[in-house]
């Protein structure tokens, strides 16, 4: 037989959540503030225009057209996605999408790059210039040794 005194016992077990970045306070009817907001304008919006159409376009079509008024203001309430509400990804897929198009050129300023050319051309031309020494004794070698002969 189990013990259920109090202290001991059976105890409730509540379960907390690793992140409490995603714990939203609830203000009233356990929904947040955000929610609140976004549900008032959507029934303020939508419910004057379903009274105002349902007598000229009838009810289906008042009831259809009260929930295509609603639902974005819904969405904008509930939706997130990586903790982000709907109005900042719309924001994130405009700037990728409509502002920021293009392949973005990845372009760097290699300062290596710079010194290892300037090292290279500093070789060539002693390189050509020993060169051009060389040359220049060589012909006047054989100038000299053509003046010998003759």
């Amino acid at each position: 037989m189990q013990n259920t005194s109090p202290g001991t016992g059976n105890r409730a077990y509540v379960p907390i959540p690793m992140d409490l970045n995603k714990v939203k306070t609830k203000v009233a009817l356990n929904l947040t503030k955000r929610q609140l907001i976004c549900f008032s304008l959507a029934g303020v919006t939508s419910i004057p225009v379903y009274f105002l159409t349902k007598d000229v376009i009838g009810t289906s079509l008042a009831a259809a057209l009260l929930t295509v008024l609603a639902l974005p203001m819904f969405l904008f309430g509930v939706y997130e996605k990586d903790g982000r509400p709907l109005e900042k990804v719309f924001s994130d897929i405009y700037d990728h999408k409509i502002k920021k198009t293009g392949i973005r050129p990845y372009e760097t300023r290699n300062f290596y790059g710079k010194v290892n050319r300037e090292i290279y051309e500093r070789e060539v031309l002693k390189l050509h210039e020993g060169k051009n020494k060389k040359t220049r004794a060589s012909k006047a070698k054989r100038k000299n040794s053509r003046e010998r002969r003759a």
